[in-house]
């Protein structure tokens, strides 16, 4: 039995993508050549942005603690040394193509045009380099700093040139473009100087003795020991960033912290409580006390708290609830009566 024959539709078809297949074979056998050395440069170029990248990487690790380094301005410098390097292997790539070398040569004939049209597609991108690069420079934060940032509390793990990377106290990682990043108010505990007054709010009822309970409050902080003890610090300018004069460790890093005294701040370590509202139910009653660091403070002040209610119970210190007084109308009538 003979096939059926085919339509002459699917014959031209058929016959066009015949077509099209030698011609691209053609093209491969005539470029291949080219398609080799296309393969050997996109090679080459990722093998030596990665070892570059390791290089630099390795280097930093063991000049950083003798030259003083600053990690942030090295990530920055790292991160554009790699992308110099595949945007050079790209540009050869390119221009190894000669189509492509043509449309390019005619690009950059018109650059002008072509210039907008780029910086109008790419705005985003490029105003997310130019404010990372700014933010290396200027250091409203550093690589290891911890900030608060859009309702968010972090310790800084990369600045890269589109966004910066922040690791949150429950490990996750927060990803900010620098444009938005840089036109964020930023709350930075680390900067100049680390050390910080924390504060432990505690009330108590009106019927408990306030100063028993401050002397309470105060024992139990000076107890703890990530307290800091009562001290004096002289008054110092703030150093510019690049002049590093206390090395201080960062993960695996060797950086340091800029120490900048405030003369306001000048006793460190004093614990104190002080009497800052009287609610409907509380007296409330603040405890302040200094940590050398904001990673610390969190944690240590919920251990202080928890000791402070402890010994709160033990010494018969009432804890507020919410009292309602209930009034009859009977009842205020028999007092007029009465």
């Amino acid at each position: 039995m003979e096939n059926p024959k085919i339509p002459s539709f699917f014959a031209e078809n058929i016959s066009y993508f015949e077509k099209v297949l030698e011609q691209a074979f053609a093209w491969f056998l005539g470029n291949f050549g080219t398609f080799l050395f296309i393969i050997f440069i996109g090679l080459i170029t990722i093998l030596v942005a990665r070892n570059v990248n390791l290089l630099m990487e390795r280097y930093f690790k063991k000049a950083s603690g003798r030259l003083r380094m600053d990690i942030t301005a090295f990530q920055m410098f790292r991160h554009i040394m790699v992308a110099v390097i595949y945007f050079v292997g790209i540009i050869v790539i390119i221009f190894s193509i000669p189509s492509l070398s043509t449309i390019s040569v005619a690009l950059f004939t018109g650059a002008g045009v072509v210039g907008i049209v780029i910086g109008l597609a790419a705005q985003s991108t490029l105003s997310n380099i130019i404010a990372g690069i700014s933010l290396a420079m200027f250091q409203p934060f550093r690589v290891g700093d911890r900030l608060d940032i859009m309702n968010e509390y972090g310790k800084v793990a990369d600045l890269n040139l589109r966004h910066t990377v922040i690791i949150t106290w429950d490990n996750r990682r927060l990803i900010i473009p620098n444009s938005k990043i840089s036109n964020e108010a930023i709350i930075n505990w680390t900067i100049e100087d680390p050390a910080i007054i924390w504060s432990i709010n505690i009330g108590i009822s009106y019927d408990a003795d306030i100063d028993k309970a401050r002397k309470i409050m105060i024992e139990e902080a000076r107890k703890h020991s990530n307290v800091m003890p009562l001290h004096k610090v002289e008054y110092s300018v703030a150093i510019p960033s690049l002049i590093k004069p206390e090395p201080h460790k960062i993960g695996i890093f060797d950086t340091s912290m800029i120490h900048a005294v405030d003369p306001d701040f000048k006793e460190r370590g004093g614990v104190k409580v002080q009497l800052t509202d009287l609610n409907d139910f509380s007296v409330n009653l603040r405890l302040q006390v200094w940590f050398k660091d904001r990673s610390i403070a969190h944690s240590s002040g919920c251990e202080i708290r928890e000791a402070i209610i402890k010994r709160f119970f033990k010494e018969d210190i009432e804890i507020p609830y919410p009292y309602r007084t209930i009034i009859y109308k009977t009842d205020i009538e028999n007092k007029k009566r009465n």
